[in-house]
């Protein structure tokens, strides 16, 4: 009797330290100092982990302790060592080798492409009227990029590098084009306005598909993955993901002035047939969504 009441107490020991327990998450950290286009994601995470504390317990949320480009990422994610979460574009080969939380982080954004480019190339691009157009300009894209295949199967002409070198690289035009999610190009080029002068916007163009950017974690780590979904649905459901995504997105989409823009219409052909396209809730499209007034 007395074994049994002891078998007992060290299985409920051991459920209690696994229930209460605080999830370690470690984050990516970022690519350089200028590196800011992840801080909207990084304060999903850190809500949705908030949200749900009451029901799964506290967390420990920190980043890597050394910066690595997307495919070492994906590298060191697949091995579950050094990283818990990442945040990518998605493809059917991204969630065959991992765990994606398929909530859109960014509303499709990633899917309304402009470009960084250097300022004396404008005339160049205000010619453009076509894909076939488009298709005589290189363009970067990170290593280990998803957007970097979705454009190379469109027949695009794509060169790849690590993320810093990209911007120097457009504007020393040995790029022609840095082609950016909405939600990233002005921030970026604010960013880097100072060492980059002749940096800027391309004024006149649009890159567009449907694409999704999620959380991705181990595939061994579905626990924690449905702890984040819940708290993203949580926060969709009380308002607090759309006052995220509007803070850190309302102004660049304001500024991309869409209905100005010629739209190149691309297919992603990588994309997953589970993604959640048909959850209009989940996405931005100019013509349907309400954008709230611009901060005073």
């Amino acid at each position: 009797m007395q074994r049994l009441l002891w078998i007992c107490a060290g299985l409920l020991s051991f459920w209690s330290s696994t229930v209460c327990a605080d999830d370690e998450v470690i984050f990516p950290a970022p690519e350089s100092a200028a590196d800011v286009r992840h801080n909207d994601v990084l304060e999903m995470l850190r809500t949705s982990l908030e949200r749900t504390k009451a029901k799964h317990g506290g967390y420990v949320l920190r980043q890597a302790d050394l910066p690595m480009n997307k495919a070492r990422q994906l590298a060191t994610l697949s091995k579950g060592d050094q990283l818990t979460i990442i945040w990518s574009g998605t493809s059917m080969e991204m969630e065959t080798d991992f765990l994606p939380v398929r909530i859109p982080l960014r509303k499709g954004l990633g899917g309304w492409r402009i470009s960084l480019i250097a300022r004396e190339m404008q005339p160049e691009f205000d010619k453009v009227r076509t894909l076939d157009d488009l298709k005589r300009f290189s363009m970067g894209q990170g290593n280990g990029w998803a957007s970097a295949d979705v454009l190379k199967m469109a027949g695009l002409n794509v060169v790849t590098s690590n993320y810093d070198s990209l911007f120097k690289m457009v504007a020393m035009k040995r790029i022609d084009m840095f082609p950016r999610g909405l939600s990233e190009a002005f921030v970026e080029l604010e960013a880097n306005a100072a060492r980059i002068p002749n940096l800027m916007v391309e004024q006149s163009l649009v890159i567009r598909y449907d694409t999704a950017y999620y959380f991705f974690l181990n595939k061994q780590n579905n626990r924690l993955a449905k702890r984040i979904e819940e708290g993203l649905r949580m926060m969709i459901k009380d308002g607090s993901f759309d006052e995220i995504f509007w803070r850190y997105n309302g102004d660049s989409i304001r500024k991309a002035r869409l209905a100005e823009r010629r739209v190149i219409r691309i297919e992603d052909r990588t994309l997953h047939p589970l993604t959640p396209l048909a959850d209009k809730s989940l996405w931005f499209d100019p013509a349907t969504t309400k954008m709230p007034p611009a901060p005073k």
